[in-house]
Formats: C-alpha cells, structure tokens, sequence
C-alpha cells in the first residue's frame, strides 16, 4: 500500500496571517526526502489554502506523484490540464464546508463528469473520482473511463462503536475488490490517522492511501520527518 502525504493544512496555517511560511511546496520537498510515494493538494475555487503558484511549483519539483484535487469546474479543469499532474482526483466541493464533506455522485453529474474525463486524458493527466464505498458508483465511474477511484473513508474514520467500524471497512472491501474487477485503481482517503490505519492496512485491494490532518498534527509536536516514517512504519 502505497502512502501520499495531503499538505493542506500547511497552507492553511500559512494562510492564517497572510505570511510566506511555512511554505506548503518546502514540506513536499522535505516529505519525499522521508520517503512519501507521492503529494496531494487541493486546489480549491475560492483558494482557502493551496493556491496556484502552490501546484505550479510543486508540478516543477516533485520527482515524485502529483495528485491534484479539484472541483469539475472549468477553470480548475483548464489549469490541471496546463500543469498536466499526474493524477487528477475530482471531488465535490461546497464554498462553506471545512473538509471535503463526502464522495461525488457520478450517477448525478455523469455527463459533466464524463466531458472533464475526457479533457483531462486529452492533456495526459489519470483521473480518479472521490465516491463513496458504493458499486453502483463504481460502476458509473468505470462507464465513463475513470482510471481510478478515490473511496471515502470519512464514515469508517469518524465510526462510534467497533460495530460500526468493522462494517463500513466490509463496505470498502467489497467496493475495492469490485473496482480492481473493473479495472480501476483504488486508492482511498478521508479521516485516517495514526490508529485506525492499523486495520485498514488489512485491506489488500487498496493501492494507495492519502493521509494528511492526522500527519501534520503529529508533526507539531514530532516533527515532519519523524511523523511521516511513523506512519510509513504502520502502513508497510
């Protein structure tokens, strides 16, 4: 299983004074030194904290992934196919939420999402849909030629009870085992962190998780490479 480290939340608190540090592209750089397969970043509408300048760097030094989240909007479409990542994840987004809220319907926004596909494969970039752990979903994603899908994990994450947890990961075993039938890659992401990622390692079918709260908060008190090869050493 492969692990991408979300550096969000470095520009946010970046963001939080209007200053210039920490720089979000810097802790990339020091990510991959700690051994990270690869950088994810959300390039919102209303740039709350990655911003373009962010991804254009990152696109120019990175040797390792580039994993751009973006709404399946015009604007945003034209700038991946510009900087050409190597992976285009396509998730919802509301101006007022805090976090991405949950997974994309392809059922319900399956032209527009078949049009930015093929936009996207025009300019070399993979494409990976956010949905949730549902086949019907799944199999909606595969119709219109998504390279991946992305499963949320945010009902597995934020679980109550152990019963609750044990039958949402059922859920996203079934729906990673039913994408891989399909073709599809399956990474997943959304609210994993240093203790529930020991059972969701168990999960064969998932090429790649993308973690990036639970690290960065880690990383305050441990420091960003120190926080990284722990949950390196809990995921391998």
């Amino acid at each position: 299983m492969r692990f991408s480290l979300n550096i969000d939340h470095i520009a946010v608190l970046r963001n939080a004074r209007a200053e210039t540090q920490p720089d979000p592209v810097t802790a990339a750089l020091l990510a991959e030194q700690s051994g990270i397969d690869g950088i994810v970043v959300h390039l919102r509408e209303d740039r709350r904290h990655i911003n373009e300048r962010d991804v254009r760097l990152l696109r120019e030094l990175l040797t390792t992934k580039l994993d751009l989240e973006m709404a399946a909007t015009d604007e945003i479409i034209k700038i991946a196919c510009d900087i050409v990542p190597e992976l285009a994840t396509i998730v919802p987004e509301k101006r007022q939420e805090l976090t991405t809220e949950g997974g994309i319907s392809v059922i319900d926004n399956i032209i527009r999402l078949k049009s930015a596909i093929k936009d996207l494969h025009n300019a070399d970039v993979e494409v990976s849909l956010f949905i949730e752990p549902d086949i019907d979903q799944i199999d909606a994603a595969a119709e219109i030629n998504s390279d991946y899908i992305e499963i949320h994990t945010g009902v597995f994450a934020n679980a109550i009870s152990e019963e609750e947890q044990f039958d949402e990961l059922e859920k996203i075993r079934l729906a990673a085992k039913h994408a891989k039938k399909l073709g599809l890659g399956v990474n997943a992401g959304h609210g994993l962190n240093y203790q529930n990622i020991k059972i969701f390692k168990e999960l064969t079918d998932i090429d790649e998780v993308s973690i990036g709260q639970a690290v960065i908060a880690r990383a305050v008190f441990v420091g960003l490479n120190e926080a990284i090869k722990e949950m390196i050493n809990l995921i391998r």
